[in-house]
């Protein structure tokens, strides 16, 4: 055979093999930009999205993502009125909205134990939740998640809101434990104790996820996404948990990657990151189930927050993206 026959038909079949290799890669998502409702502060606990942006598993997935810190509430409204298509919202906030007919949807439970606790000094005695029956408790306010969770331990340990002395303090826990004002306060498990711990303080903790399952922090899209373009949501939740994953397996490399998002972090906040990760882990990382928003349910309508369910509450919620990313 000619030498420059063969060389065609070694260029032709080379072109052949290449065309062929394309045909079975995935096609690349087109890049969309989204801004991101966090919480009101760029913080640690944030890590899974920070290592998700850093490694690129959101642009993987076809999003150009800007974090937004803003209140909760806030996050709420803009998904449900498709003005963002997700937002890292907590369950009482997602009865709430429902209750509102604000057609939002949680699709991924991020925090798998609720992360609200009672902290108390170890001098004062305060155990267990049968303990705080006539003590002065402080609670940042009657409101958001410390609130429910709080709500919700008494509720579920048998006590009455009357048989205890609550005190909204504003966000001045430590300083209401420290100087006595409060026998026991209200707090999130990764904040509080850590605070306190630095301190060197010897206390007590409650936690409320030991007590009763809640519906804590997870992504929420809304009905038109999810009906529209349900392929963006899997995505999304894909790059979220691929982020969730590694900063679990390590948690160095997560807050290395955080100090490049949150100003001025330094190493002496590595426990608050150190105490999110038990409040994250699960055996199918994202999922959420019907029994936990029963109990948040019924612990806003038993403080008057819902004046009546809010229906189906399997319209609340799906797994359908976090099981479609489970290979």
């Amino acid at each position: 055979m000619h030498k420059k026959i063969r060389i065609i038909i070694l260029l032709f079949a080379t072109i052949l093999l290449l065309a062929a290799c394309q045909a079975d890669e995935p096609a690349q998502p087109e890049m969309v930009a989204i801004q991101l409702p966090m919480g009101y502060i760029a913080d640690p606990q944030f890590a899974p999205f920070y290592v998700a942006q850093e490694r690129g598993y959101f642009a993987e997935a076809g999003f150009d993502v800007t974090f937004e810190y803003i209140f909760e509430t806030e996050g709420v409204s803009l998904v449900g009125a498709t003005e963002r298509p997700f937002a890292i919202v907590s369950g009482d906030q997602v009865l709430l909205a429902r209750a509102q007919s604000v057609p939002v949807v949680y699709v991924m439970e991020w925090f798998q134990k609720f992360p609200i606790v009672v902290v108390s000094k170890v001098e004062a005695g305060i155990e267990t939740p049968a303990d705080l029956n006539g003590r002065t408790v402080g609670l940042p306010g009657f409101f958001g998640a410390s609130y429910v969770g709080y709500l919700g331990l008494l509720s579920a340990s048998g006590l009455q809101p009357d048989e205890v002395k609550a005190n909204d303090i504003g966000f001045n826990q430590v300083e209401s434990l420290l100087t006595d004002q409060s026998e026991a306060v209200v707090g999130y498990a990764n904040n509080e104790p850590v605070q306190l711990a630095a301190q060197g303080v010897p206390v007590n903790i409650i936690q409320v996820s030991d007590t009763i399952d809640l519906v804590a922090n997870g992504i929420i899209t809304n009905e038109t996404v999810m009906a529209e373009n349900p392929e963006l949501v899997e995505r999304f939740v894909g790059a979220v948990l691929r982020g969730l994953a590694d900063t679990l397996a390590d948690p160095d490399a997560a807050f290395a990657i955080s100090q490049k998002y949150v100003d001025g972090l330094e190493d002496g906040r590595k426990p608050v990151l150190e105490a999110s990760l038990p409040l994250w882990q699960a055996d199918t990382l994202g999922l959420t189930d019907l029994a936990s928003w029963e109990n948040t349910q019924q612990v806003l309508l038993g403080a008057g927050l819902l004046d009546e369910p809010v229906g189906d509450l399997t319209a609340v919620f799906t797994n359908e993206f976090v099981l479609a990313n489970q290979e």
